[in-house]
């Protein structure tokens, strides 16, 4: 049995949304699709510039990805800046730096004249080292954020409770409450005539002048530019499943005193990653968060791994008991820096904001701010970083190579190795296991009393075959990490239609 609570204290630490489902036709100026902190930080900025807006989302918003992140605000993503450096040179370092810090001010700025209250702090941003061996990259990485422009520097000594063989420190960065941030921006974006509306999923899209996007519920929206901002893309004409690498991370949740806080947010790629946080909680407490063990969807092992970081919060912060536990889901893309702009090359009035590589938070606030200004006429400078047209060769062969062949090796064998389970018989309570029934690949779990829940295991989105995740009792594809319930519906995209009832005998 795992320790904590399985649910998210974002989620549990604010209120539930009411928006209605979309039950008619409707016509606007922009359509959003997705209510993450891209959708609504896209719509909210695109109110502000006089636009029209309706935003759509198939479940409810800010409850996807954005209401399981970590939450940290910052422009300090890990070893970035010594990457965009070398691949892109020192010129979108420092555009990236400048669009990212910009975005961690803006929620400042936002929050005070809204009235906010987001819980936001301002703290140090650290990335650091506890091997020696690592310490080139980690002054490296002092040096190219410095060079780019923000207040980086290296230092040796940490407000951890363990010590560190160095890291990059970067002032002015910031924690804050995702929900209750974006709930206030939903908010306003309503009392001022723009329009949410919740359980309508979009599953058509017709790129005319106007575009069409369509609702399962068979319903339209009619736009003059469309925006899809669902995490990974539901629709597919821009090939970016092939530029895109899915990740899942754990999250751990414990109390611990106020005088314990470590003072900043930190991160480190040793370790199989480990980020670090605190959160305000209640009487003198502070909520330490602590994620890590990051895996691809459908073929992690999540409940060994919540051990390892449940261990590792133990060990390092003595003491501590687990509260909650929860997991995220971000998608990297294949040069490592976020799709932010037209969709695809040729595409006039379809815009996308994609893989954010583990930092939704700014870079969310980053996109809505970049699309709204592309849309109204006045692209920012760092425009042409983030535009999802763009393609070198040189930087991306290798990782779109790596990402292609492991794709193709997941069709084609798992359509060939032998299931887990002999027979739906073999499936016990509260397991689940792909078992073949007549020649199909059927994904069957049985719950804990005994009733068995069977669907086909084909992915809806490219027809890899599902995995099951018994530590968070869902079914996984491990190609593009979508992601169903054990009855079939749809948990997380790019899938964007339930896997299919299947009917077995036992």
């Amino acid at each position: 049995m795992l320790a904590g609570v399985d649910g998210s204290y974002w989620m549990e630490s604010a209120p539930a949304t009411a928006f209605p489902a979309l039950t008619g036709d409707l016509e606007v100026d922009v359509v959003v699709v997705g209510g993450g902190i891209a959708g609504l930080c896209t719509a909210w900025e695109l109110m502000e510039a006089g636009q029209r807006v309706a935003l759509l989302e198939a479940d409810r918003i800010v409850a996807g990805v954005t209401g399981y992140t970590t939450a940290k605000l910052s422009a300090l993503h890990t070893l970035v800046y010594t990457k965009v450096r070398k691949s892109f040179g020192a010129d979108a370092a420092r555009l990236y730096a400048e669009s990212q810090q910009q975005a961690v001010e803006h929620v400042a700025v936002v929050a005070g004249r809204l009235g906010i209250d987001c819980e936001l702090e301002r703290v140090p941003a650290y990335t650091y080292v506890e091997s020696p061996d690592r310490l080139d990259e980690i002054r490296a990485e002092a040096d190219a954020a410095a060079e780019a422009g923000l207040a980086a520097s290296f230092v040796i000594g940490t407000g951890l409770p363990f010590p560190v063989a160095g890291a990059v420190r970067v002032e002015n960065q910031a924690q804050f409450h995702p929900r209750r941030y974006l709930l206030g921006l939903a908010g306003d974006l309503t009392r001022r005539g723009g329009q949410i509306f919740e359980d309508t999923r979009v599953t058509g899209l017709d790129e005319g002048d106007p575009c069409t996007v369509t609702t399962a519920a068979g319903h339209s929206v009619t736009a003059r530019r469309v925006v899809v901002a669902t995490h990974y893309p539901v629709f597919d004409r821009a090939l970016m499943f092939t530029r895109l690498e899915p990740r899942r991370e754990l999250v751990v949740a414990a109390p611990v005193p106020a005088a314990s806080d470590p003072g900043g947010v930190y991160i480190t790629p040793e370790q199989n990653t480990r980020s670090v946080r605190t959160a305000p909680y209640s009487d003198g407490q502070r909520l330490l968060i602590v994620t890590g063990e990051h895996f691809t969807p459908g073929e992690g092992a999540p409940a060994e791994q919540w051990q390892r970081l449940i261990a590792w919060t133990h060990e390092r912060f003595p003491g501590t008991e687990i509260a909650y536990r929860w997991a995220t889901q971000d998608n990297t893309s294949s040069d490592r820096v976020p799709f932010v702009g037209p969709f695809y090359p040729g595409a006039e009035n379809v815009f996308v904001a994609t893989g954010f590589g583990g930092w939704g938070m700014s870079t969310g606030v980053m996109a809505g701010r970049l699309l709204a200004a592309t849309i109204t006429g006045a692209a920012p400078a760092w425009a042409s970083l983030y535009d999802p047209r763009r393609l070198n060769p040189l930087r991306e062969a290798g990782n779109m190579l790596k990402l292609g062949a492991k794709v193709a090796g997941h069709f084609v064998g798992d359509r060939l190795k032998p299931s887990p389970a002999g027979s739906v018989d073999d499936v016990a309570a509260g397991a689940g296991s792909v078992v073949r029934v007549g020649g199909r690949q059927c994904a069957v779990y049985r719950d804990e009393a005994g009733q068995v829940h069977a669907v086909s295991a084909r992915c809806t989105h490219a027809g890899c075959i599902v995995d099951f995740n018994e530590a968070e009792t869902a079914w996984e594809c491990p190609c593009h990490g979508s992601r169903f319930t054990v009855d079939g519906a749809v948990l997380q995209g790019p899938a964007n239609s339930p896997l299919a009832p299947e009917s077995v005998t036992e």
